[in-house]
């Protein structure tokens, strides 16, 4: 009897365990606080010094000279300031680890439903095989397959996504059950048959390989001929007949088709899979992602409402068939679990190239700032690879009960669900506002993220060693420019809107999370002061005008040490998280290109459509790219390829930074007793001149070395450097 009642004790303790740990690291953070304050301090110095050390002026342009001295005061503040908000993310961050061997003793399989949700909207920017692949990987994640419920929302309406994924349903009943059986890794078979992956060397898989080989030849055939296979028609007719004839991309009926029902007792154990496509027409608003989301929330709820929710993008496939169980040892944890409303997981990428040409992967955000946010409060929503409560995304309050019911769902024929994805469903609701994903922004993701947590409740992120998801990273410089403004716009437009921080959350989250969202709210403003600055620095050194201290002056430290320190500090950061050395010099680049291109114009783009002038559009970021093309991408090899704006900015402010400096040093070359002079009053202008041509090189290659299809187009190239010229020569004369 006393050894029952020891072993019952004993079985109570394991009930009581924590299903995840949360770390702090005391000592590192003591460090970095120290160094931070030193740097405060210099940065304080620098401002003093602009303040009340007069500049060497002529007495016929005391006027402009004071403008540029205030100008440069008003500049370093802003710079100032905002670092110190971003250190806000670096000053309590945390880590969490999770126990699924507790969370597997103590519920065994009776887990929660989880619906997954996929979301798609174009089939040429975003090709069927790659969507199928995300499906079928996360239909083999490591979670008991009656429990698991897969949708795609098909926001193009296209038959050929149809047909891929009908054509996955069938490879799947093999598929999933080898997953299962073998334990392989990663589960998107597109991954795991890839030339980099070890497969498993026996006939079964030989087996399976064949089959997907076959399942993708049909797919891909069907896509590049954009024509469904007639006996694939007879064969799917169910889901086929539900388009009209004249049913196009932004003028369809709702397409609901339940693939396999994983709710009925078949032969082979398979998650179910659900195809939607919303109703569109042209005289209603869909809201875009938001919309497919709430779409998909509701119809899911009708067929097997899981309480928990795991929205992905459709690029993004399960690298870890763990991440669900990952996740859950969070949100079913019985001390702390109960205040948090979804777990995020980071965005990585598989397609990066060794040093990430384009700096995609932002793996500081990913592996330093998002842990920041975690110990202020919880991380920001991005909008993939997140784990949400379904009750809690729909509008429960923290606080307020749960309901705790995986009771099996009553099967109701697809055509009775069809009306809640129709598109005046929402119309006198509260759908997009008080209920699912919020309207009316870019990153939609970020202010729903914002509004759960005013309600009371946290967030956690999670970087286990496996990475979760994968997915497919920009691979050319105009699509990572186009993808990084829409999110600074989108970041932007929330500062402006009734869900501001600063207004919206103040009282509601804690002061440090409120500085977290205005890290990345502020990126579009930044963009002005980081376009001025260097512009001001290298027109000056052209001009001769002194920005910075004398070398040999007392005052010249405080910037030295700043300029040092910020940038040793930053190389280690990016090394600790996994980086190399050419790696961060990339990012470098990118940091700077973002800043005056991307951001610049989510800043103009935003505030006119504040002013009523355009309106928000949601761009899709293509997830392919042209055989050679894509050979220049994995030689790290930039593209530019394509006319833009944002390539004639950055290609005149690159041929200005160039012109300035060439003509500082050949002053320099010409007049050797004053050049002495230049070094030692302009020696910071020509450092940071000439760290501005040197990080530009692969512009300037693209511009006037390189013969290739990826180069910068000749239009663009010979504005650019009339409009740098320009200016120069408009300086000289001024």
């Amino acid at each position: 009897m006393a050894k029952e009642d020891d072993r019952s004790r004993s079985a109570q303790e394991g009930d009581r365990e924590p299903l995840f740990a949360t770390r702090r690291r005391t000592g590192g953070l003591i460090a970095f606080r120290l160094f931070a304050a030193s740097v405060f301090g210099c940065i304080c110095c620098i401002w003093f010094y602009r303040a009340v050390e007069p500049l060497e002026k002529d007495e016929n342009r005391t006027g402009f000279f004071r403008f540029i001295w205030l100008v440069m005061l008003i500049l370093e503040i802003w710079f100032g300031l905002y670092w110190l908000v971003v250190q806000s993310l670096r000053w309590n961050p945390v880590w969490r680890s999770t126990f699924t061997d507790r969370l597997s003793r103590r519920y065994g399989d009776d887990l929660p439903r989880l619906d997954v949700f996929v979301c798609t909207a174009d089939p040429v920017i975003e090709p069927p095989l790659m969507v199928v692949n995300t499906v079928l990987s996360v239909m083999a994640l490591d979670y008991p397959p009656e429990k698991l419920a897969v949708y795609l929302s098909d926001d193009g309406g296209s038959e050929l996504t149809f047909y891929a994924l009908a054509e996955a349903a069938e490879f799947a009943k093999t598929w999933v059950p080898f997953c299962k059986r073998f334990d392989v890794e990663p589960r998107s078979p597109g991954a795991y048959f890839s030339p980099k992956s070890n497969v498993l060397d026996s006939a079964a898989a030989a087996e399976v390989a064949a089959l997907y080989k076959e399942m993708a030849e049909r797919i891909e055939t069907a896509t590049k001929l954009r024509r469904i296979p007639e006996e694939a028609r007879l064969k799917y007719g169910d889901g086929f007949s539900q388009w009209d004839s004249d049913a196009s991309q932004r003028n369809h009926a709702t397409i609901l088709q339940i693939l396999i029902d994983g709710r009925k007792h078949n032969t082979i154990a398979i998650p179910t899979l659900v195809y939607l496509s919303r109703e569109k027409r042209p005289e209603h608003h869909h809201h875009y992602k938001a919309g497919s989301m709430n779409a998909l929330l509701r119809v899911s709820s009708k067929i097997t409402c899981g309480r928990i929710v795991l929205n992905l993008d459709c690029d993004m496939y399960a690298n870890n068939s763990k991440s669900a169980l990952e996740a859950l040892c969070v949100l079913l944890d019985e001390k702390e679990g109960k205040e948090i409303a979804f777990v995020q997981f980071p965005q990585f990428y598989d397609n990066l190239t060794r040093n990430d040409l384009y700096g995609s992967m932002m793996r500081v955000i990913a592996d330093v700032e998002f842990n920041g946010l975690d110990g202020n409060g919880g991380p920001l929503y991005v909008g993939t690879g997140c784990f949400h409560r379904r009750d809690v995304i729909c509008g429960r309050k923290y606080g307020e009960e749960e309901v705790e019911s995986d009771a099996i769902q009553e099967i109701v024929e697809p055509e009775k669900i069809k009306s809640l994805a129709s598109c005046t469903y929402e119309k006198g609701s509260q759908w997009g506002k008080e209920m699912g994903v919020k309207y009316g922004c870019p990153v939609e993701d970020v202010i729903t993220g914002l509004a759960i947590q005013c309600r009371g409740w946290k967030s956690a992120y999670l970087t286990p060693k496996k990475k979760a998801f994968l997915g497919v990273a920009p691979t050319n410089l105009h699509q990572m420019l186009v993808q990084q403004k829409r999110w600074s716009e989108g970041d932007f437009q929330i500062l402006l809107s009734e869900y501001s921080p600063v207004w919206y959350a103040h009282g509601k989250i804690s002061f440090g999370l409120i500085l977290g969202y205005c890290c990345y709210c502020l990126w579009a403003p930044s963009s002005v002061p980081l376009l001025v600055y260097p512009v001001l620095t290298s027109l000056c050194l052209l001009k001769g005008i002194p920005l910075y201290p004398k070398v040999s002056s007392s005052w010249f430290i405080p910037f030295g040490y700043v300029t040092v320190a910020v940038s040793a500090y930053s190389l280690a950061e990016f090394l600790w998280c996994g980086g190399t050395l050419r790696g961060w010099w990339n990012e470098q680049r990118m940091w700077l290109y973002r800043r005056t291109s991307s951001f610049l114009f989510g800043f103009m783009d935003a505030i006119l459509k504040k002013l009523g002038v355009s309106e928000s559009a949601f761009v899709i970021t293509a997830k392919v790219a042209e055989e050679e093309a894509a050979e220049r991408y994995e030689k790290e090899v930039m593209e530019f390829g394509v006319e833009s704006p944002m390539f004639l900015l950055l290609g005149t402010l690159g041929m200005l930074h160039l012109f300035c400096f060439a003509a500082a040093v050949m002053r320099l070359v010409m007049t050797c007793r004053e050049a002495g002079g230049d070094l030692r009053t302009m020696g910071l202008q020509f450092v940071i001149t000439g760290v501005l041509v040197v990080i530009n090189w692969p512009l300037y290659e693209g511009m006037l070395l390189r013969k290739d299809k990826g180069k910068m187009p000749m239009i663009v190239t010979v504005k650019s450097v009339v409009l740098a010229l320009s200016a120069c020569t408009f300086l000289v004369f001024l």
